[in-house]
């Protein structure tokens, strides 16, 4: 009882000096603190890794002097991923809200200004592309305008379908098919897929090309590592015991993480195949506009071709919003394939 009364005065006077943190404005956020915690402990566990590697495995020392390329290219590509982790973990995912702005800004001057465009504003698959310009996010919404973004939206849904079904109770804007209110966030996030704690942001639209470089980057370098691990192992087993206890026990839950970054890296891979996200494939039966569509159907996928140059090629400072298939669209997709379907790439 006298410890408890000890630390805990010591406790409240180091929580409120993290809040009125000064110094360092993002100490002052616990869950920013709690993000700055997990990245700093994922570049530490890298860091390990690497070190008790180079630090006792002599003869990875005497090849780098005869082979320093293969080191270089290790080194490389560790670097590579600590990098795009930051960038990951540093870039948006596409808030509904942005492009909403984008909407609002847009619209108007389109229509004061007239523009010859070689396309149909509606395409064949029903996508909408919104160019975002960075100075425009920063200006204040128009409460006149809003009605554009609302019609925008209301497009996107099967006619009869009430505003109460897609308005956000949080943040109390018409989300367009695919978004979805993150808690974590606090914001409507366009094509959300999941909220990554190890990131500490969500991945969506904006993001979900570079969260998918990154675990492919980071297998790659777990896959190395381990093959690097193995080899010391096969060539100074039982000469020193301990370095060989640290050597199995970080192999282990190398082999663990390596396990989990190629399930993670398939599934991923799987969802971009087929134009889905984690959420509609987890939640599928509780998305309402989904319920009614057979669960073989994937409703956004344009084909493989498709749906791999909107995944890679579409740049991050746009915005595609795509409509919920029409019930031709789907009854197209039930119907099985044939010979001349398989010739002439149907599914692509």
């Amino acid at each position: 009882m006298m410890m408890e009364g000890i630390c805990r005065p010591v406790r409240d006077t180091w929580n409120q000096a993290m809040d009125r943190c000064y110094i360092f404005p993002c100490l002052s956020d616990p869950a920013r603190r709690s993000s700055l915690g997990l990245k700093l402990a994922l570049v530490t566990l890298h860091l390990v890794y690497a070190g008790i590697l180079f630090l006792f495995d002599g003869d990875l020392i005497e090849k780098t002097k005869s082979e320093p390329w293969y080191t270089a290219l290790y080194l490389l590509l560790f670097f590579a991923t600590l990098v795009q982790y930051f960038i990951t973990s540093g870039s948006s995912p596409g808030y509904v809200i942005d492009a909403m702005r984008a909407v609002t800004e847009k619209i108007p001057i389109i229509q004061k200004t007239p523009v010859t465009s070689k396309q149909p504003a509606s395409s064949k698959n029903g996508s909408l592309v919104i160019s975002v310009d960075g100075s425009q996010l920063e200006r204040n919404l128009l409460g006149n305008n809003t009605t554009s973004w609302s019609k925008l939206v209301m497009d996107m849904y099967p006619p009869g379908t009430s505003a109460r079904n897609w308005t956000c109770s949080y943040c109390n804007v018409e989300q367009p098919p695919r978004a979805k209110h993150c808690h974590d966030c606090d914001k409507c996030v366009l094509q959300f897929d999941h909220h990554c704690v190890w990131l500490g942001t969500c991945i969506g639209q904006g993001n979900h090309c570079r969260f998918w470089w990154y675990i492919c980057e980071e297998t790659a370098l777990c896959l190395w590592t381990g093959i690097l691990y193995i080899t010391y192992l096969k060539a100074n087993i039982s000469r020193v015991w301990w370095k060989d206890a640290i050597m199995i026990v970080l192999l282990i839950t190398l082999s663990i993480s390596i396990i989990f970054l190629l399930l993670l890296l398939l599934f991923h891979s799987y969802l971009i195949l087929t134009n889905q996200t984690t959420y509609e494939l987890v939640r599928r039966r509780r998305i309402p506009y989904l319920r009614g569509i057979p669960e073989r159907i994937y409703p956004f996928s344009k084909g493989i071709c498709r749906n791999l140059y909107n995944f890679c090629c579409v740049r991050s400072s746009i915005f595609i919003k795509e409509s919920l298939p029409t019930q031709q669209e789907i009854e197209e997709k039930l119907r099985p394939y044939t010979c001349y379907d398989v010739v002439t790439c149907r599914c692509c």
